[in-house]
């Protein structure tokens, strides 16, 4: 009995469609971090990208349990003294929605080249449209819907 290890020539990718409308942040991140990696495949091999393309949709109203929507932070640091700047979760929903939800699944994959390859395969947009019409993603619905 032989292990199987997928080769990157041999994955066959799918696109997905979500909407993120009343979703919990950090649940879809989940979900999507796992489908961009390949965990919902049987083929998936830890360290060769087999995953699919997520779509998001509807960045801006994706939602946060409990109070973290007043004390949810972001931080960047420019590296020079003073240079940390912080901005509330409030203030990037309305500013720059998408990056909401790229932080959050740059946190939940690997940490290296592994990694930033398959982040390309996320495509986040604040609104309805996107340009990606012609790759016909899947509609993709996740367990806590509410």
């Amino acid at each position: 009995m032989k292990t199987y290890s997928a080769k990157p020539q041999e994955v066959e990718r799918k696109w997905y469609l979500l909407d993120a409308e009343g979703q919990v942040l950090g649940r879809m991140a989940t979900a999507i971090a796992d489908i961009l990696r390949g965990k919902n495949k049987p083929t998936f091999t830890p360290h060769v990208d087999t995953g699919d393309f997520v779509v998001v949709i509807n960045a801006e109203k994706v939602v946060l349990t409990g109070r973290k929507s007043q004390q949810k932070e972001y931080q960047r640091y420019s590296g020079y003294p003073g240079g940390l700047k912080r901005i509330s979760f409030k203030r990037m929903l309305e500013t720059h929605p998408e990056r909401i939800i790229e932080h959050a699944v740059k946190g939940m994959v690997p940490h290296n080249r592994l990694g930033r390859q398959i982040l390309k395969k996320l495509k986040v947009y604040a609104g309805t449209e996107h340009p990606h019409g012609a790759q016909k993603p899947e509609p993709l619905t996740l367990g806590n819907q509410e």
